[in-house]
């Protein structure tokens, strides 16, 4: 793996961290750590792979996981105590590229790093911009445009617009648009308000059409 990567190590333990940190660093990486799933959801956009332990003290990190990978297509490695089979499928369906289960050998952790990494480069890059009709979407810098003219988003409203962009022709589930942009912490009465002020910002309320009884879908006014 080449040397100057940026790797986001995500872990409450604040003592691991700063060791798998240094010891990233011994190796040519440029290696940073935060402790809660709040940071790590917005730190992810500086990192090209990402370090997620689960045990973390305000989210769950596999809702972590799920929230990045919404949005992103960052390598993420779970590295965590949890090492159950059943924690370990868990982990991989809420998007991680591996699963590494403490305490494990550094060497080891090296290797599959730079698996995860060699595969990433051989993928596809993510869309980076998004158009549907007079709707223009710009994932790297967050900005929206509505025929030409710039409209200032919330974090939530742009992740909740960018997953639904993301799908044009899909209707997403509201428990799923929750779990994706809110980590399942909120109440349904949350994804109601946000697509409500979307669409007052949008300024048509066809660019979000609601599937009663289902969810929302991206329209085209």
């Amino acid at each position: 793996m080449p040397s100057g990567r940026r790797v986001l190590v995500v872990d409450a333990d604040t003592a691991c961290a700063e060791s798998l940190v240094t010891q990233l660093r011994r190796h040519g990486h440029d290696a940073f750590g935060v402790r809660r799933g709040e940071a790590a959801l917005r730190a992810h956009e500086d990192a090209d792979l990402v370090l997620l332990d689960l045990e973390l003290p305000d989210l769950d990190g596999l809702e972590v996981c799920r929230a990045i990978r919404s949005v992103s297509r960052v390598p993420v490695i779970i590295v965590t105590a949890r090492a159950s089979e059943l924690d370990c499928v868990l982990g991989l369906q809420a998007g991680a590229d591996d699963y590494v289960a403490k305490p494990y050998g550094l060497r080891e952790l090296m290797a599959r790093i730079e698996a995860v990494m060699r595969r990433a480069e051989w993928q596809p890059a993510a869309a980076r911009e998004i158009r549907h009709g007079r709707l223009h979407i710009d994932v790297g810098s967050r900005e929206v445009l509505v025929g030409g003219e710039e409209v200032a988003l919330t974090r939530k409203e742009f992740d909740l617009l960018c997953l639904l962009a993301s799908h044009p022709d899909t209707v997403i589930p509201r428990k799923q648009l929750l779990q994706q942009v809110w980590g399942d912490s909120w109440s349904r009465r949350t994804v109601d308000t946000h697509v409500s002020s979307l669409r007052g910002k949008l300024g048509d309320s066809g660019w979000i059409v609601t599937v009663r009884g289902v969810g929302f879908m991206l329209g085209n006014p």
